[in-house]
């Protein structure tokens, strides 16, 4: 499957969540949980610090979703991103879309042997669903 797919596939579902939702809006966790918000799309935000974050509540960590998700964006440091990437397999979770700076290399090999679609390194959530600020 090429990014072109990958994307489609990736927006094609519902519902998602966001890993690093963050209660800052400079910081791009917000941006991208906002960004699924101004398109009406069901979003949960994922962050063990939060209790709610732009109305919607947090999880600490995926398993604790009240359901599984189609798509997670990924929108942490690298260092935690591996982690996050084993608790979506372990979730079922067929969709990952690693936001710029958030890639690891491991994490995104570990992901698509084990047959989990991933976007990384090309285009940001918030330009291909047109974030508004």
């Amino acid at each position: 499957m090429d990014e072109a797919e990958s994307i489609d596939a990736f927006l094609a579902g519902e519902p998602f969540a966001v890993a690093g939702a963050s209660r800052d809006r400079a910081k791009y966790g917000n941006k991208v949980l906002r960004c699924y918000l101004q398109n009406k799309r069901r979003v949960y935000a994922l962050n063990p610090h939060e209790r709610e974050i732009e109305g919607v509540a947090c999880s600490p960590d995926i398993a604790s979703l009240p359901e599984r998700v189609h798509g997670l964006s990924i929108i942490t440091p690298p260092a935690i991103t591996g982690r996050i990437v084993e608790e979506a397999i372990a979730a079922g979770i067929g969709h990952l879309w690693m936001q710029p700076g958030a890639e690891s290399a491991r994490a995104v090999a570990r992901a698509r042997a084990r047959g989990v679609s991933v976007i990384e390194g090309g285009p940001c959530l918030l330009v291909v669903l047109g974030y508004r600020e």
